[in-house]
């Protein structure tokens, strides 16, 4: 069976067994504050878990794309080493929300493993939960039953807490679990040595593939447990581990899961996979990180400099790194992966295919800038041993590296031995793990209990409707962010809008008969409406009257149905390639990112403003149609977002079928007049391939061009211009240019009065002429003077100084016959002598240029060249 046949068997199977059959979820998570990335298959269900959201299905199975970058084994710097871990993987799972629970889990994964796939029955253990005393938690006999029915008791083998019970996390549904691995040695092997002595033993050959979480009871924040009102079965399965027990292979990386990428690897390399072990884990980090990237940019992802966009470049980054230092690639190379991800992924993940090109295109424009970078880097490197101390790079440096330029420490480490130095380790561990204790703390949100007022029930977004409504509060809690408390307040009925589609939370008033609360943010958890307040209400029981900022309201609400118009205007100036890559929608102005390959000029910007202004004036009445079925949706033309997950049914705004038809929910005007005037501020790159529209609407709109007004008056009263103040500033620039030219040719002149002069200041060191003078020319000068002597000097060794703001200047010029003759080199030398004024610096053969912050050093850095000659 192939990979992809493995993968439909296992949805398929579950299908037989009543089970709806629903696409993976983005792996890059919108609203949940707590990840960044979908990290395991459940995510996309903590709704039903948390009872936030009533279940749609009782049973369901799916595929899920996940990516984890941290946690034991999967540190990103550890993938790659071994063969059964990754950064992006898939996992299979099916789910019971209160329908079945262990006899049928237990039963469907035993006759799918070895019925359905024939996977060798004695190569399989099962693990059971053995109980915790200090919790109270019983021995799991009721799952080691179920699995007596199938398996050897000797195979069934007792776990502890940390293996076998699982929970979401310091709070929440939990449960015990029961693992399946299976033991892929040889035969010979496994006659020597137990297989189940080395279960859950990270033996290579001795993995999980499959883990049943039966999910009874609930965690609360005082760490006690208590029964869940419904039991939920949560399984995954690790869809490459189990491809690669079908295909009996001893590396995940040795499936046709990954052959295809280190196949088409080799063949732009030009080197074998299996040759060495430092070129073998090259080769697995470009496999794997390949797809971590390119689905991460399907869900609308960018590399970027913070938050999952930065995690995204660090992997990309680590990739382009190996390729570079171990397989030779000095061009861009990990772009032309994605076709064949594409094809060998797409039939499963149609986004692949969907958006292939501009995948390519954001992957090869990372590529390009990061191998700039890396040269830099190899030359700060270069820097850093040169003037190592006792022959070390410390810790601190060696941690830049890594930050800054991308350096891997083994990297570093392996360039450092080569050339005799060694690195601080300790140093580095202390530098990383600050960052890493800084980066927790910044995102840490410790939250207590939930506080129940009222039974619970779905709350109801009322918001599209009303700018108030009566309301009660269902429950609270309190949080703790950054270190400031703050309250969580969840209504039975809101008119506020909860951050998410690019347009910011809501803020406003919750107010009663005795008190007024202010709620300084709306935001989503799933898809729990958080109010976000800095004190919860004396009497939380009391009826509120719920009023977000009815003026903030509709100045956001003009600019999101503007990004409606904008991004139909961009479809038609521009063309049907562009697409929406994200947005910013808040009462100040808008942002919109979309995909296009140039620089808007300055027609097709206006060409574009007209075009959402005169929709702005024909005063188009908003379409809304809600609770519409998915599929209905796309038929009427409604563009969807590449990363956003949408439910079976959706909201369709529209203004104008024939112009604006987008799936949304989001405030919107009721008619395009109420935005008033529409003004573009800035279009920019933001990445490759994508460009960013800044616009204001309404009174920013009107602030802006009256800004812009007010700036011409000043313009033209400080050029005392009573025509065409261009004109003016035309014939200024012109005259500022002649000017210049003038101060050009003294400069010249004066240069080549101190050529000649220069000359006739030279000594004899070692049959060499050798020239020391600190100038008053700037470095453009002395390079000037330098490149007239490379002409028609001989014999002729030059180091010239000057300081210049405190700052030491040195240029270094050698004939041509000594470079040749004796071996001299401008950047040698200068290498030598930068250290005199607590610099560094660089060049060619004949000259070099260094700059340092010591002045005081020039007369040293003079003598000292004398000695080297």
């Amino acid at each position: 069976m192939t990979s992809n046949q493995i993968r439909q068997t296992f949805l398929d199977f579950f299908k037989s067994k009543g089970h709806t059959i629903v696409p993976s979820a983005p792996m890059v998570l919108k609203n949940d504050p707590t990840l960044m990335f979908t990290n395991a298959g459940m995510n996309p269900f903590k709704d039903i878990f948390l009872g936030n959201a009533p279940a749609e299905y009782a049973r369901v199975a799916d595929t899920q794309k996940c990516l984890r970058v941290s946690g034991k084994h999967n540190d990103l710097e550890e993938v790659g080493h071994d063969t059964y871990h990754h950064t992006m993987f898939e996992m299979l799972g099916n789910w019971s929300f209160g329908d079945y629970f262990k006899e049928e889990a237990i039963a469907w994964a035993w006759e799918l493993l070895t019925e359905v796939y024939k996977l060798d029955k004695d190569r399989i253990y099962v693990t059971v939960f053995e109980g915790d005393a200090s919790e109270n938690l019983d021995f799991d006999q009721e799952a080691y039953d179920f699995w007596k029915r199938h398996i050897a008791e000797d195979r069934i083998l007792k776990g502890n807490k940390k293996d076998n019970f699982w929970e979401m996390g310091d709070q929440g549904p939990c449960g015990p679990c029961s693992e399946i691995h299976i033991d892929l040695r040889t035969d010979e092997e496994r006659a020597r040595v137990d297989g189940k002595t080395l279960v859950n033993n990270d033996h290579p050959q001795v993995i999980e593939i499959w883990n049943n979480v039966f999910m009874q009871f609930n965690r609360s924040a005082d760490g006690k447990l208590s029964p869940l009102p419904a039991k939920h079965v949560d399984t995954g399965m690790g869809f490459e581990r189990l491809v690669r027990a079908i295909e009996g292979k001893h590396s995940n990386y040795d499936t046709d899961v990954f052959r295809p990428y280190i196949g088409e690897t080799e063949k732009l390399s030009g080197i074998k996979y299996g040759e060495t072990e430092k070129t073998d884990v090259a080769f697995r980090v470009v496999a794997d990180h390949v797809r971590a990237v390119a689905f991460a940019i399907a869900d609308g992802q960018m590399p970027s400099h913070t938050g999952a966009g930065y995690v995204i470049r660090r992997i990309l980054r680590r990739a382009i790194r190996y390729g570079y230092s171990y397989l030779n690639f000095r061009e861009p190379f990990m772009w032309k992966l994605v076709s064949v991800m594409a094809e060998n992924m797409g039939s499963t993940f149609p986004e692949l295919i969907q958006q292939k090109d501009f995948i390519e295109k954001v992957i090869r424009e990372e590529e390009n800038g990061f191998l700039r970078t890396l040269e830099k880097g190899l030359t700060r490197l270069a820097f850093l041993m040169e003037k190592a101390e006792n022959k070390q790079i410390g810790g601190a440096e060696v941690f830049e590296l890594y930050d800054t330029f991308g350096f891997p420490v083994d990297l570093t480490r392996l360039i450092a031995a080569e050339n005799g130095i060694s690195i601080d380790e300790e140093g580095f561990t202390k530098c990383l793990s600050e960052q890493k204790e800084r980066s927790r703390k910044a995102t840490q949100i410790k939250a207590g209990d939930w506080v129940e007022i009222r039974p619970y029930s779905q709350p109801q977004f009322v918001g599209y409707d009303q700018l108030e409504c009566e309301a009660h509060i269902l429950r609270y809690r309190k949080v703790n962010a950054k270190g400031k408390d703050l309250f969580h307040i969840v209504l039975d009925k809101t008119p506020f809008y909860a951050e998410s589609g690019g347009q910011v939370g809501d803020s406003g008033v919750l107010e009663s008969a005795n008190e007024r609360l202010k709620v300084t943010d709306t935001q989503k958890e799933n898809e729990l409406i958080i109010h976000i307040c800095e004190q919860v209400p004396e009497n939380p029981e009391a009826v509120f009257t719920a009023k977000p900022d009815a003026h903030n309201r509709i100045l956001t609400a003009n600019n999101h149905s503007a990004t409606h118009l904008l991004h139909a205007a961009l479809r038609s100036v521009l063309g049907t390639h562009v697409e929406q890559r994200g947005s910013l929608v808040n009462p100040e102005g808008l942002r919109f990112d979309f995909s296009h390959h140039s620089k808007l000029s300055a027609e097709e910007i206006l060409e574009i403003e007209q075009l959402v202004n005169r929709k702005i004036r024909e005063n188009i009445q908003k379409g809304e149609r809600r609770n519409v079925p998915i599929e209905e949706a796309k038929k009427l033309g409604a563009m969807a977002l590449f990363g956003e997950k949408y439910g079976d049914e959706v909201r369709v705004i529209s203004f104008g079928l024939d112009y604006s038809v987008e799936l949304c929910g989001g405030i919107h005007v009721n008619y395009t007049g109420q935005i008033g005037y529409f003004k573009i501020i800035s279009e920019a790159s933001v990445a490759a391939g994508i460009r960013r529209i800044e616009a204001v609407t309404a009174v920013g709109a009107e602030n802006h061009v009256l800004s812009e007004l007010n700036l011409l008056q000043e313009l033209k009263s400080v050029l005392k211009s009573t025509g065409n103040p261009i004109k003016q500033a035309e014939n200024l620039q012109k005259e500022i240019s002649e000017l210049r030219k003038t101060v050009e040719s003294y400069k010249a002149k004066e240069a080549s009065a101190a050529v000649k002069d220069l000359l006739t200041k030279t000594h004899e060191v070692n049959g060499v002429r050798l020239l020391t003078a600190k100038v008053n020319l700037d470095a453009d000068a002395m390079k000037n003077v330098c490149f007239e002597w490379k002409r028609d000097q001989q014999n002729l060794v030059a180091v010239l100084g000057n300081s210049v703001e405190g700052k030491a200047l040195l240029s270094v010029f050698v004939s041509d016959d000594l470079i040749t003759s004796k071996g001299l080199n401008a950047v040698n030398i200068t290498r030598e002598i930068a250290k005199e004024i607590q610099g560094g610096g660089g060049g060619q053969p004949f000259f070099a240029t260094a700059g340092g912050k010591n002045p005081d050093g020039l007369e040293a850095a003079f003598a000292k060249v004398s000695d080297l000659l």
